[in-house]
């Protein structure tokens, strides 16, 4: 059976006689042809006669104008392929004897396109250097195909770059085959289809950062836990320290009041006294006021100890202030220890204002004061300590107290 057409066996296009098949090769590089009993597809407007070869170009047609009915032609227009004509050449051969054998180097030059069509790819937003080479690869065909390959080579990497040829290489400029509202139409699909795709990675984008977010707070969370678990830990440990503490300044007083009692055993004659004796079961109350006097420094050390853990509960929200009123106190308790003589060291007048700011206002500071000696006088005007009630013990005692409540940051916390 006769062939109707030539069919590229690298894209599968079908063309409709030996001159569109070399020019599709000089575009495309393609040399496998065959031929072919299938027609070139012909389909007529039967409302203004436009011609259309592809079914997209139908499509976009009846979308541009309306028109839905077509004539199919395309066995009146089709007719014997003669292959009387040169077979296309493959690229990279010689085109004639003269130029295989000449040695100089062929003439570089900006390939031939078809400037109407040029002018509309670039009236659509493509520059000069892409409109051109898609023209070129295309086959110089349709702006149909110049912008289907743009969609498909936009992200070459030398899509900008001017385009040089053979100056031997002539491509046929065909006549465009879309009408200026069918490359708008086109124009809009690619724009919206670059959109469609914009989005979509934004979306995904989006829901990356969101899984991100999420890691993180999870972590944030976690690290919280164990920082938690940790200041615990330390609380605990801090606890049982001043614990261990109190119970070796405990057993300090009790070797000291040993060691007192068996000076003044001496001091008396009387011989030191037997660890090993029996000690009475039931000692006479005389005995145990004996025995517990000498243990009241410590039970006032504990009674200061409160009345500062107290001020500085009472004002737990202003560190500034409690520590403030701490050095107050350890500045008037430090003047009466250095000149106990100094009347003006140990008398303080309740009404005066910085007193009343610093320890005054404060539920505790005038306790502590009078558990060190001080008592009010004159209509509870003044604070007093009289100078023979001045016992340097006790203000060590109170002195020592403050300086823990100032260094130790975890004072008062449990």
């Amino acid at each position: 059976m006769v062939g109707l057409s030539l069919r590229c066996g690298d894209c599968g296009v079908l063309l409709r006689s030996v001159e569109e098949a070399q020019a599709h090769a000089e575009a495309t590089n393609h040399a496998n042809f065959s031929e072919s009993t299938e027609a070139v597809l012909n389909l007529v407007c039967a409302a203004c006669g436009k011609p259309c070869r592809s079914q997209t170009e139908v499509d976009l047609h009846t979308k541009r104008t309306g028109h839905t009915e077509f004539t199919d032609k395309t066995m009146e227009a089709a007719k014997p392929i003669d292959l009387e004509a040169a077979p296309p050449k493959p690229a990279g051969e010689a085109m004639d004897v003269d130029a295989s054998a000449s040695a100089e180097p062929q003439e570089m030059v900006a390939p031939e396109v078809n400037k109407e069509m040029l002018a509309d790819l670039e009236a659509m937003g493509f520059t000069t250097a892409r409109a051109t080479r898609a023209l070129h690869f295309s086959g110089n065909s349709t702006i149909e195909g110049a912008i289907n390959w743009l969609s498909e080579h936009q992200e070459d990497p030398d899509i900008d770059e001017p385009l040089l040829v053979p100056a031997n290489t002539i491509t046929e400029a065909n006549k465009p085959s879309l009408s200026p509202e069918e490359m708008k139409i086109k124009a809009q699909e690619l724009r919206e289809r670059a959109r469609k795709k914009k989005e979509e990675e934004e979306r995904r984008m989006e829901r990356e950062r969101e899984k991100e977010r999420i890691r993180i707070g999870k972590e944030l969370l976690e690290a919280k836990r164990i920082e938690e678990d940790n200041e615990r830990k330390r609380m605990i440990e801090l606890r049982r320290l001043e614990k261990e503490e109190e119970k070796r300044a405990r057993e300090k007083i009790r070797q000291k009041l040993e060691e007192d009692k068996a000076e003044r055993r001496r001091k008396l004659g009387l011989p030191p006294e037997d660890p090993a004796a029996p000690k009475p079961s039931a000692p006479p109350p005389v005995e145990e006021k004996k025995s517990a006097l000498p243990v009241r420094p410590a039970t006032k050390a504990e009674r200061m100890r409160d009345c500062l853990r107290n001020l500085k509960q009472q004002n737990k929200d202003d560190d500034a202030k409690v520590k403030r009123a701490f050095q107050t106190l350890l500045t008037y308790i430090g003047n009466v220890a250095k000149n106990p003589d100094e009347e003006k060291f140990r008398k303080i007048r309740l009404t005066n204002a910085t007193f009343q700011e610093r320890v005054g206002n404060l539920h505790g500071g005038i306790e502590f004061l009078q558990l060190c000696g001080f008592e009010k006088l004159e209509g509870n005007e003044f604070l007093f300590l009289a100078r023979d009630k001045v016992d340097k013990a006790v203000l060590n005692t109170a002195g020592a107290e403050l300086n823990s409540a100032i260094t130790n940051p975890f004072f008062g916390v449990l």
